[in-house]
């Protein structure tokens, strides 16, 4: 059986694009595998959020997590901030990590294009703690999207570059865990890439119907095909890729075939889309709304998560601590 590890940061609600991308995937990896599911608050201290937002923020991502169907029962859902241990593996790998080669990451130069005014250490070693966060449980296996490969190659680098200097093999290189299947990424709402929070064109698994309706209305499209068969622009594209995972296929092909013969109105299909969001999105939410309100719940699950995630991460750090050279006198 796999050790597989995977964590969401805490910055507010999951979208179609986590449920579809990895949450959805979850549900079956957590039967199948020893599973550690996490909400990455840590993580989220980069962009310096308000102490009330951001306790919010880990209530409704754990009650988010749950509410879709992840198990607290099968896997370890834990929150990040509660392992404390997690900290400390983060300083020790620290220390083997060169700034030039964090200074060249992807994620890295993104942030200091979008945020140049806070350019802080958290984001220059954020691939170090990702590598913390996977290793400290010992994974094999990890699911990361296109975005995150770089990230997973430089866990599978400080994990043999620890072992290589240790003379041990301690760490497991972690591979992508393959689902066996093609992901599906769910596009955003502007005409353009992948459904994100910073983006501002997700719809969330917790939104009510009328902001699904006004969301979705908004929708970017075009101004029509201007000849029979013609490809779909990529906006008119991204409708139709969000319709073929929470419509019915009979819907699917009306709409396509409209478009096919130039009378698609896409007025029509904004509205049929939002509703089939809506009846999709609908008993997640009510789920979503029921565990909120279940404090006692919430804290007897994050309790639990904590007390089985520290028990395997406390005897890595043991050993890491004594493979360095760290022992009592």
């Amino acid at each position: 059986m796999d050790t597989v590890v995977s964590g969401i940061r805490s910055t507010g609600n999951l979208h179609l694009g986590n449920y579809f991308g990895a949450i959805k995937n979850f549900l079956k990896m957590q039967r199948e595998n020893n599973c550690y599911f996490f909400i990455a608050d840590y993580h989220a201290l980069t962009t310096h959020p308000k102490p009330e937002d951001l306790h919010g923020n880990i209530k409704q991502v754990l009650a988010e997590y749950l509410a879709c169907g992840i198990d607290p029962e099968i896997a370890t859902v834990f929150i990040q901030s509660d392992v404390p241990e997690v900290s400390e593996l983060y300083l020790l790998m620290n220390m083997n990590a060169y700034v030039g080669e964090l200074e060249r990451t992807a994620s890295f130069k993104e942030k200091i294009r979008k945020q140049p005014d806070n350019i802080n250490a958290g984001l220059l070693t954020y691939p170090v703690l990702m590598a913390a966060d996977i290793i400290i449980h010992k994974a094999n296996k990890v699911p990361v999207g296109k975005d995150q490969e770089q990230h997973l190659e430089m866990t599978r680098r400080f994990a043999r570059r620890f072992n290589m200097m240790y003379d041990v093999s301690y760490f497991p290189e972690p591979d992508a865990y393959n689902f066996g299947e093609q992901l599906v990424k769910i596009p955003g709402l502007d005409g353009s890439g992948k459904m994100g929070k910073s983006e501002g064109n997700g719809v969330f698994l917790a939104d009510t119907p009328q902001e699904i309706r006004k969301k979705v209305m908004r929708a970017v499209t075009d101004t029509g095909p201007a000849a029979p068969v013609q490809e779909p622009t990529e906006p008119v594209k991204n409708l139709f890729t969000i319709m073929n995972v929470v419509s019915d296929q009979d819907t699917v092909k009306f709409f396509t075939e409209k478009h096919a013969a130039c009378e698609i109105r896409y007025g029509d299909m904004k509205k049929q889309l939002a509703e089939d969001i809506i009846k999709f999105t609908d008993p997640i939410r009510t789920k979503i709304n029921e565990i909120l309100a279940d404090n006692k719940y919430l804290a007897k699950v994050a309790a639990n998560g904590a007390e089985k995630a520290r028990e395997s991460a406390s005897k890595t750090v043991r050993e890491v601590r004594k493979i360095i050279g760290y022992r009592s006198f």
